[in-house]
């Protein structure tokens, strides 16, 4: 009987293992089933967290593209706001020079004339400096490169002069503090 019994006994601890089997299968098979939906929520978390960074990156280019040409474009209406408002004042210079011109050649030759250019003059130099032009003195001073440009050089007429600006023959200005244009002068050497 004991050998009756050893083949039922195998059978039974063969079945018992198949069974162990099954349910370790099973089991690895629920977990893995289960990891499979972890990892698929987390990558379709990670795809909807791309995407609103996307479209978050998307619209900041867009609004800084927008502040670029808007910049340009307040830049542009200042530059001629600025250029407006100094030919605004400027018409009244123009104004006067219309009028000298209008007149006769006898009405020119009189010192009336003569004091009207001059006011003319005045008047238009008083609107460039109020918009901030200087003009610069450069005779009997000494020559600058970084202010001045020299024309030519000739013997200087005294012994002070030497090295220094005998004449000019442009006069050089600056607008709010920054040089616009060089003094054209002469030395002596």
């Amino acid at each position: 009987m004991s050998n009756d019994n050893h083949p039922t006994n195998l059978e039974e601890q063969s079945q018992d293992e198949t069974l162990l089997t099954d349910e370790v299968l099973q089991e690895d098979s629920q977990d893995a089933g289960s990891e499979i939906v972890e990892e698929n929520d987390a990558l379709a978390r990670l795809q909807q967290e791309n995407q609103e960074l996307r479209d978050k990156y998307l619209r900041l280019l867009a609004e800084f593209d927008n502040f670029k040409k808007r910049n340009v474009r307040e830049r542009m209406d200042l530059i001629n706001t600025a250029a407006q408002d100094t030919v605004t004042a400027l018409l009244p210079v123009l104004d006067d020079f219309d009028r000298a011109q209008n007149l006769t050649d006898e009405q020119k030759k009189t010192p009336a004339f003569q004091e009207g250019i001059h006011l003319v003059y005045q008047k238009l130099f008083n609107v460039l400096k109020s918009k901030g032009l200087e003009p610069m003195d450069s005779t009997g001073q000494d020559f600058d490169p970084e202010l001045h440009s020299a024309i030519t050089e000739i013997p200087a007429p005294t012994e002070e002069l030497k090295g220094k600006i005998v004449d000019t023959v442009e006069r050089g200005y600056s607008l709010k503090g920054k040089i616009i244009r060089h003094a054209k002068v002469v030395t002596g050497k």
